[in-house]
């Protein structure tokens, strides 16, 4: 297990306060303020710690209110709304300085067999034939107007592998693009068999690159360019499949709408044997700078 997996798992082992009350500390971001992906999986791991351990998660909904403080801890409160005989239901309020910054609802099911079809998996490349963020992101290095960008890119994603299978939104700025984009995950290292694990590292993963669509129709190059600005507005994922996050996961990103400052971003996850794991859908703020 590399350094900066073990550092991404203590960051999401929380601090139990109270019965349903955690508190998570945060990590330094590309952007000055807490990682969405981060919360988000902060606040399904604060969920699933009061469900009982036959019920995985099936569905989240969420919604980023205010931007993250990263030099303040999150407090983390669980609302046990539900519990049925084969869902559970949980609200998560996110807090920092008195104020909500994320709210999140999630849904857990007992494990039952039932009608099974999918969409097909889309081709992509083995992912073993592309290039690492490390030998990919410094070819880049003269596109960013911070020359430490890409050391911070680095950081941010240094406990996952994530490989592109085109060229990123950073890459080719100024030349609009089909509305499409694809990416290979996996951890940097093995997990342990919890598939709440498995789950939250997802969550944390599918923030990264979900809205790069978006900026490829409009032929921007995103945060790190600085040609535009933004922030994830909602996020909702439903776990379709079991899957393993430290096995090679398919990132299948599209958006079919961007208008009135927002872009909408939708996705499914494939396991590299092309099972539909996960579906997702993030609407973002993407706004474009004033002179």
């Amino acid at each position: 297990m590399s350094a900066a997996l073990d550092s991404l798992l203590d960051l999401l082992d929380l601090e139990r306060i109270e019965q349903d009350i955690f508190r998570g500390t945060s990590r330094s971001a590309v952007v000055p303020r807490v990682f969405g992906g981060q919360v988000a999986a902060q606040a399904l791991v604060a969920a699933g710690r009061t469900v009982p351990d036959d019920r995985g998660a099936h569905s989240l909904h969420a919604y980023f209110l205010r931007p993250g403080d990263p030099g303040a801890p999150i407090v983390y409160t669980v609302d046990r709304i539900r519990d049925g005989r084969s869902f559970t239901t949980r609200r998560v309020v996110a807090v920092q300085h008195g104020k909500p910054v994320f709210h999140l609802s999630a849904s857990f099911q007992v494990h039952e067999e039932g009608m099974d079809h999918q969409a097909d998996m889309p081709a992509a490349p083995d992912p073993e034939t592309l290039p690492t963020a490390a030998e990919m992101l410094p070819r880049y290095a003269g596109r960013f107007s911070d020359p430490r960008m890409v050391d911070r890119l680095l950081e941010a994603r240094a406990a996952v592998d994530l490989r592109y299978v085109d060229a990123p939104p950073f890459a080719t700025a100024g030349e609009p693009r089909e509305p499409r984009s694809q990416v290979w995950f996996r951890t940097h290292g093995k997990l342990a068999d919890d598939p709440l694990l498995h789950v939250c590292m997802a969550t944390y993963v599918s923030d990264m690159t979900l809205l790069d669509s978006v900026l490829l129709a409009h032929g921007r190059g995103g945060w790190a360019i600085g040609d535009v600005v933004g922030a994830s507005l909602d996020h909702a994922m439903w776990f379709h499949r079991p899957f393993r996050a430290d096995e090679w996961l398919l990132y299948d990103q599209q958006s079919p709408s961007a208008s009135g400052g927002r872009g909408l971003g939708q996705a499914r996850i494939y396991t590299a044997d092309g099972k539909l794991a996960i579906t997702v859908i993030q609407e973002g703020l993407v706004r474009v700078p004033r002179d």
